[in-house]
């Protein structure tokens, strides 16, 4: 990693060993948040930091972290990964489609104590203004236009997975402020997702004036990256193409190739011109990738048939083309090793060790954008247009042509394109099961057969005809409701499926 270590990672380290650490427990204890701790700017900040410290590991005992919970809800489900001999049951659940109230993994309370912390920030931070005259609107502004971003992105990966969800936009300060809560429908929690993010872009800066600052603090890019990602699965497309533009017509983000590497700007360094928004894990807070990727402790590895199926293996030039997002970037061929986590260099020869743990987790890239509009404008009749922006994206991997070409006169042939494009591009990025699931409700799920197609290849063959029967059924694409959660909010009704 670089070794500017970043301010987010900073002020994390600051928290850990601060009065605020009480704060950050989420144990409410009457008038002690309120009271004793928004008194000064600097604890704004902190409690602001505090939103992202959360996203970096579990605060709530054995619950699992955000960080695996957005891997494995993006992932295990879809042709991409297989378990190792380390995974657990409930792993195993996930990857046949056989997903239970019980399972851990759809426990979401880490994902709304995040939420918490910035409800905290929207709802006490105003009210540090008469009490800091250092303090300024414009300050106030950011810290309640950061936590606004952050929330929004968590409800949109709550909406993904579990379609109605609880709406808490309130702060629990307080044994009083526990409460039951019904579920929102997903409509409105996605035109509440939006009506947040265009409140909170003006009041985010477009850079921090600090390279590492800007990809690890969400930016005006990063709310425009959310938004086109949220509107691409609302079906507004239109809506996603402009937000796209803002950042394509901003020149502030570019595509790494040319002579670089790729996996070593991107992944092993991090931070690259490439990245909207990324988590800053570092030397001091490892990311929970190493055990469950290593192949002595492997819970979950690349699937054997990405090489010939996904990026493609040239058996016919005597100097064999390759895609560069194959094999050292992705994955290592022979031994199936998920290398944009665990790998040192681009060669595949080289691990890293426990204590060098720590490639971020990327939210959003520069190739998202591209891929996004594309999507976009193909569903809005304009396949020749969607065509040259996947082809910057080929052209740059040095991405070969193994299973067909690009068909730039079709847009039905477009679509499937570019979701294929989008596996290759984003592999082991979390975005996968997303992007297949985008695209088969498309139109009242006019194409369920890409999720049957997926299931095809992810699950074994004698769990097969059970999963296509659940496939089916378009209420089996969401997780069940945990049952603790269940337990102790009685207004919650199990999501249908799962009845």
């Amino acid at each position: 990693m670089k070794n500017l270590v970043t301010y987010v990672c900073l002020l994390v380290l600051m928290i850990s060993a601060s009065s605020c650490k009480k704060w950050l427990d989420l144990k409410p204890q009457d008038g002690i948040v309120r009271e004793n701790f928004w008194q000064t700017k600097e604890q704004v900040d902190a409690a602001v930091t505090g939103i992202y410290a959360s996203l970096l590991t579990s605060t709530s005992g054995s619950a699992i972290g955000p960080v695996e919970l957005f891997f494995l809800w993006g992932e295990a489900r879809t042709e991409m990964i297989t378990p190792g001999f380390q995974a657990n049951p409930d792993e195993i659940d996930f990857v046949n489609m056989n997903v239970q109230p019980t399972n851990r993994y759809s426990n979401w309370r880490t994902i709304y104590q995040t939420i918490n912390y910035c409800n905290t920030v929207i709802e006490l931070a105003p009210g540090v203004l008469a009490k800091d005259n250092t303090f300024t609107q414009e300050q106030l502004n950011r810290a309640v236009g950061e936590a606004l971003t952050i929330r929004s992105l968590m409800y949109f990966y709550l909406v993904r997975n579990f379609r109605d969800v609880p709406l808490k936009l309130d702060a629990t300060i307080s044994d009083e402020d526990i409460t039951p809560m019904s579920k929102s429908s997903s409509d409105s929690v996605l035109s509440h997702i939006v009506a947040d993010l265009k409140r909170a872009e003006p009041y985010l800066p477009t850079t921090y004036g600090n390279i590492n600052i800007d990809k690890g603090r969400v930016t005006r890019y990063t709310v425009n990256a959310i938004l086109s990602d949220v509107y691409l699965w609302m079906e507004k497309y239109n809506e996603c193409v402009t937000e796209c533009d803002k950042i394509v017509n901003s020149n502030n983000f570019g595509l790494i190739g040319g002579g670089q590497d790729i996996f070593k700007e991107l992944y092993y360094d991090g931070n690259s011109n490439e990245s909207i928004f990324e988590l800053q894990f570092d030397a001091q807070k490892l990311n929970p990738f190493y055990n469950m990727f290593l192949s002595s402790t492997r819970r979950w590895g690349a699937s054997s048939q990405l090489m010939e199926q996904v990026f493609g293996v040239d058996v016919v030039n005597t100097v064999p083309l390759e895609d560069l997002r194959g094999n050292g970037t992705s994955l290592r061929a022979t031994d199936l090793t998920i290398w944009k986590y665990m790998g040192a260099n681009s060669s595949a020869t080289t691990l890293r060790s426990s204590d060098q743990s720590f490639a971020h987790w990327i939210f959003y890239r520069y190739a998202d954008i591209l891929l996004n509009k594309a999507e976009a404008i193909n569903q809005l009749d304009q396949p020749l247009e969607a065509s040259r922006l996947v082809k910057m994206i080929r052209d740059r991997a040095h991405a070969f042509d193994f299973n067909g070409t690009m068909d730039s006169t079709s847009k039905s042939g477009m679509e499937d394109f570019i979701l294929q494009e989008r596996q290759r591009e984003f592999a082991f990025e979390g975005k996968r099961w997303y992007d297949v699931l985008r695209n088969a409700k498309r139109n009242n799920y006019q194409n369920l057969g890409y999720l049957l197609n997926m299931v095809a290849t992810s699950i074994p063959a004698d769990r097969q005809q059970a999963a296509f029967n659940k496939v089916r059924d378009y209420n089996s694409h969401y997780l069940p409701i945990y049952l603790y959660e269940m337990q102790t909010n009685k207004l919650l009704v199990q999501n249908p499926f799962y009845k």
